[in-house]
């Protein structure tokens, strides 16, 4: 069982900066994309400060983020990533799954990377993570570099916390019908 407590505060800039971009887009009326919680169940709370120091998840999370955009089930995945090459055992087989299954939906699933060293994100679509998964599966890297993917998929943050991702939705929608 995994601990709460064990993983810091790894990523919370970068969900503060989604969560930022999603509430921009729901009050513009792009989209309504919101926070999946992880389930945990507490062991330890501090008295004086009634804050949780100990917890356990209580079960394995899928994604990151759920919602719509423009009438589009989306779902995705918010990862960092401090080297340019991405280890693929940040990704879970149960949420390839998860994506999987949201996409025989006609939702849209994808992995939003963000290279802190190079300060450049990625939308990371699921069939190119398809890709690599099945590639490592296979016996194949175990991770994957930048300079293999898709140069039309990466993007900077703009006005320092707003990360455009619905531009790349749009381009993956584009490329889809093609």
């Amino acid at each position: 069982m995994a601990t709460w407590s064990s993983r810091g505060l790894r990523g919370s800039a970068l969900e503060e900066y989604i969560n930022h971009t999603n509430e921009t887009y729901r009050a513009n009326g792009l989209a309504l994309i919101q926070k999946v919680p992880t389930p945990i169940t507490p062991m330890e709370i501090d008295q004086k400060t009634r804050h949780i120091t100990l917890a356990f998840f209580e079960q394995k999370s899928t994604v990151d983020y759920i919602g719509a955009v423009q009438g589009i089930p989306v779902c995705f995945d918010a990862k960092e990533c401090h080297e340019t090459t991405f280890p693929l055992q940040n990704i879970h087989a149960h949420q390839m799954e998860f994506m999987e299954e949201w996409q025989k939906q006609d939702g849209i699933a994808f992995f939003l990377i963000y290279f802190t060293g190079e300060d450049l994100f990625y939308y990371l679509t699921f069939e190119e993570a398809l890709g690599f998964w099945n590639r490592s599966m296979q016996g194949g890297r175990k991770s994957f570099r930048m300079d293999e993917l898709n140069k039309r998929f990466f993007f900077r943050a703009e006005q320092a916390l707003f990360v455009p991702y619905l531009e790349k939705i749009q381009l993956d929608l584009k490329l889809r019908e093609d």
